[in-house]
């Protein structure tokens, strides 16, 4: 009774990498149809959601955080809510709450914006933390509990919640067990003088995210997601991963490093690269191209450190120099 999930049971066959590739070359070119020059950050979120991870998008006011992700929502024919972040934002709000049915003289639970395949989680730090905390049952184990009842959530479930780094008045910054639910955090950044006239073009009448249409049904999405699982990683490659991981551990200017969750995070996302580039093994270059969304947020500089001004980026930088990547041969 308590189970609200519908999740899709696909008659597809298992996909194989070529199929996979040809999907998110659908989703990128539709998205593009609405955020124009930010291919690597529209890669990326989608290699989140092969990986069944949610995406933390931190930058500036004006640069399409929410843009993108709703857009990523829209191509794909699947539930989405929106959710307002504010300080008066009470954690049933977002949970949903048992409501008196004066008919039947019982409780009802009713569902909040939770119970969808994507949520988007705009100015996620302008929650308070308590309402931050009701997300992280739902974030890590995809259910949600509410009278002493558990509801398991629809299948997909992904989160991309939105921050502004600068305006710090009236936040909530997320706390280390918060933000390491985040599979990726990663900003959009400004975009080129050449985007921003087409931009102007595309934007003069209406925008084009009010006409984009789905090209991926839910059913594709939750296949692809199964397939990347299967993507071969080589024992040297896993070794590589682990090796990276424990470095941050290691390093003198990190009080804490990445944990187990962001070991594994970083080898799901490596398959789901591996997928996107039409392969069904991955390779270093896929660990090294995801290895700073994935884990720069995930470390905590010693205070020393802070006062010298040592940057996440900085250190893992250092890391990978110092990490040598295996030789790989790759096999047709």
């Amino acid at each position: 009774m308590a189970d609200m999930s519908n999740s899709v049971q696909s008659s597809t066959p298992r996909w194989n990498a070529v199929q996979i590739s040809q999907m998110v070359k659908k989703l990128i070119a539709n998205v593009e149809l609405v955020v124009i020059g930010k291919r690597k950050q529209v890669v990326l979120a989608i290699t989140a959601w092969l990986s069944e991870g949610h995406v933390l998008l931190e930058d500036v006011p004006g640069t399409a955080k929410t843009v993108m992700a709703r857009a990523l929502a829209a191509s794909v024919g699947a539930t989405f809510r929106r959710v307002q972040c504010t300080p008066d934002l009470l954690p049933t709000d977002i949970t949903g709450a048992s409501v008196f049915n004066a008919k039947t003289t019982e409780f009802e639970f009713r569902p909040g914006p939770l119970f969808t395949n994507i949520l988007l989680a705009d100015e996620i730090n302008r929650a308070t933390p308590r309402t931050q905390a009701a997300l992280l049952e739902a974030m890590a184990e995809q259910r949600v509990s509410a009278d002493g009842v558990t509801y398991d959530l629809q299948k997909p479930f992904i989160v991309v919640a939105t921050q502004n780094p600068i305006d710090h008045e009236g936040t909530f910054p997320l706390p280390e067990a918060q933000l390491d639910r985040f599979l990726m955090k990663f900003g959009i950044g400004y975009p080129s003088f050449d985007d921003e006239l087409r931009m102007l073009d595309r934007l003069q009448h209406r925008h084009p995210i009010d006409s984009l249409q789905a090209v991926v049904t839910v059913a594709e999405l939750r296949a692809a997601q199964t397939a990347c699982r299967e993507v071969f990683v080589h024992e040297l490659v896993r070794r590589y991963i682990t090796e990276i991981v424990h470095a941050t551990r290691q390093h003198e200017d990190v009080r804490l490093g990445g944990g187990p969750r962001a070991t594994l995070a970083l080898f799901r996302s490596s398959q789901a690269l591996a997928a996107i580039s039409a392969r069904d093994y991955v390779l270093p270059d896929d660990v090294k191209r995801v290895v700073s969304a994935v884990l720069i947020h995930r470390l905590i500089l010693k205070p020393e450190a802070r006062l010298r001004k040592v940057q996440a980026t900085d250190i893992l930088a250092e890391i990978m120099e110092h990490t040598p990547a295996p030789v790989m041969q790759a096999e047709a």
